[in-house]
């Protein structure tokens, strides 16, 4: 596996084995907007997709100076029903690295906002619950506050970023709780 790491003059995030992972995509700033869907797509810098786009434009309009897109698993797939059947804990591994790398990167200086944003997709498999327990734990000493936007679904998973209002407003997310109830599903 060949990893790529981009960051060109425009300040671009950018970490990617081709074709198939994405760990990282974003811009640079001293206060950067993140966001946590459930896996990437064909995005990269400079053409956004629509979900990438989203959290751009929400970044933008809500002063961030810069953003980040991440995902509980890296696998490129633009069909949620393509994701791997079987676990690839590689992929896995360096989608951890990546997070761990951003997140206590920006955390140093200041408090950073994480969008919580991967809907019900997080029930397509049953490893990307592990994944996001995974990445909690890694993450958890990390100077980070949790949000939604719009209403969360029956069993309490957070919104997707497609299918919001361009209003809807963050909403304080209290990850561990989240964490503890998801188990009882």
């Amino acid at each position: 596996m060949q990893l790529a790491h981009d960051i060109s003059k425009k300040a671009w995030i950018y970490d990617h084995s081709e074709p198939k992972a994405r760990y990282s995509l974003g811009k640079k700033g001293a206060r950067p907007f993140v966001c946590f869907g459930i896996n990437p797509s064909t995005a990269t810098p400079g053409r956004l997709d629509p979900t990438v786009a989203s959290v751009a434009s929400y970044a933008k309009d809500h002063e961030y100076d810069g953003w980040l897109m991440l995902n509980l698993y890296p696998q490129r797939a633009t069909d949620p029903d393509k994701l791997h059947r079987k676990f690839q804990p590689i992929l896995h591994r360096e989608n951890l690295h990546w997070i761990k790398h951003y997140l206590h990167e920006f955390s140093q200086d200041s408090h950073v906002h994480v969008w919580c944003a991967w809907g019900t997709l997080i029930e397509k498999r049953p490893y990307l619950l592990q994944c996001l327990i995974d990445i909690h734990d890694n993450i958890n000493s990390f100077n980070l506050s949790y949000f939604t936007r719009g209403s969360r679904s029956k069993n309490g998973h957070p919104h997707h970023p497609l299918y919001l209002r361009k209003d809807a407003p963050l909403e304080q997310f209290d990850l561990n709780n989240y964490l503890k109830n998801i188990h009882n599903l």
